[in-house]
């Protein structure tokens, strides 16, 4: 017979915890109702005591920003955190994330901050969202954190959704052409060879198809586990501590789109700063707290190297310079700001005006993809019919 937890009300307004035995949840409303109690929450427990029976289960990031959105409504509204998420986990939400909320509330009820309690469901809440919400608790503003963390989660599954339909077409394209390009190597290529076997001066870019059609029709199994061995390797040295380093300094430096990913990381830095600082939380902390809120190591690396240059008196504006990663319009704005003891107002306008500039950015990147990845399928089909055609051009001069 399973355990259940609840939580009950006397008619005196009393409130009582306890478990009990039952066969299913109304079993323990009905043993509640008998002895003149009225049970605000019931809810089975698991052999490790925590609430729900469930473990697992894809959670959307979309129903993450719409929890963030509703506690803030709720917290505002003076409702308490627990209540606040009773509420939330009774009312809308289904499946593992509703179970989340639940232990959540558990912990909570326990003596654990959010963040704390946060900081045991990484599926649920990656490790910037804890960042942020611990910003929010040590600094009092907690309410607008999580409106700021629906908003940002929200926009990014816009953004999410607008790149996955943008890409669909050039995926689907570079499937096609790449199928198309096999064929003619394994299938066409080897055909038309047996014609030019009497052409002896054959042009290099020829050479190269005829190569690359022996290698896929005589060597097919070779290949395969090559491309599953590179596959295989690329993964494992990304998923290492060093790979993972590696990859996170190269990533910055893509054209366009590492541009885009170090304004973004350095968005949220921003922000966050700038609305500790406001609410009183003191540098060096702040600077703590807002380097995990990157979601870059390297970033995170240069804020913390800056933090320690302030904690030795020096201006915030020159470790980041140093740094080589901040733009200079926004180190600049910073330098003055700081000049100016108006460092938390233009830290958030700051994050304002490029979050703006970088939505565009991010749009026209998208669009570059597909002419992209058409000019590339060309050039590689082009190649192949010109490393064709040579040879006939060859034989018809000697003929002629």
């Amino acid at each position: 017979m399973p355990d259940f937890s609840y939580t009950a009300r006397t008619a005196g307004g009393e409130e009582i915890a306890g478990t009990m035995q039952a066969d299913c949840e109304a079993a323990v409303v009905h043993a509640l109702g008998e002895r003149s109690l009225y049970p605000v929450n019931v809810a089975e427990q698991t052999k490790s005591g925590r609430i729900g029976v469930k473990s697992g289960g894809r959670i959307r990031r979309r129903d993450v920003g719409v929890l963030y959105g509703q506690l803030a409504d709720l917290l505002r509204a003076g409702v308490p955190m627990l209540r606040a998420l009773e509420i939330i986990a009774r009312s809308g939400m289904r499946g593992h994330l509703a179970e989340i909320i639940l232990e959540l509330r558990q912990d909570v009820a326990s003596g654990k901050t959010l963040t704390d309690a946060m900081g045991g469901h990484e599926d649920a809440f990656p490790s910037l969202h804890t960042a942020m919400v611990n910003a929010g608790e040590h600094a009092g503003f907690l309410e607008d954190v999580l409106t700021d963390l629906a908003g940002f989660v929200e926009r990014q599954d816009e953004l999410r959704n607008k790149v996955r339909g943008a890409m669909i077409y050039p995926i689907l394209l570079s499937v096609v052409g790449l199928a198309v390009v096999t064929l003619m190597l394994v299938v066409v290529v080897p055909n038309l060879r047996e014609i030019f076997v009497d052409v002896s001066d054959m042009p290099i870019l020829t050479r190269i198809v005829f190569g690359a059609s022996d290698l896929l029709v005589e060597n097919t199994i070779l290949v395969v586990c090559a491309v599953v061995l590179g596959v295989t390797c690329i993964v494992g040295a990304l998923k290492s501590t060093a790979g993972h380093r590696l990859w996170e300094r190269w990533k910055l430096k893509i054209p366009i789109v590492g541009k885009t990913i170090c304004v973004v990381a350095i968005t949220r830095f921003c922000r966050i700063l700038g609305t500790m600082l406001a609410n009183g939380v003191p540098i060096l902390t702040a600077l703590d707290i807002a380097k995990d809120a990157t979601g870059s190591e390297v970033l995170g690396k240069s804020i913390e190297d800056a933090g320690d240059a302030v904690r030795e008196g020096q201006p915030l504006a020159d470790p980041l310079r140093s740094s080589g990663l901040f733009p200079v319009e926004i180190v600049e704005m910073i330098a003055v700001a700081e000049e100016s003891n108006q460092l938390d107002r233009v830290l958030v306008q700051v994050a304002d005006t490029v979050e703006r500039r970088t939505n565009r950015q991010v749009d026209t990147t998208v669009r570059l993809i597909e002419p992209i990845i058409l000019v590339l399928m060309a050039i590689m089909v082009g190649a192949i019919a010109l490393a064709l055609l040579f040879p006939i051009f060859t034989m018809a001069d000697q003929l002629t």
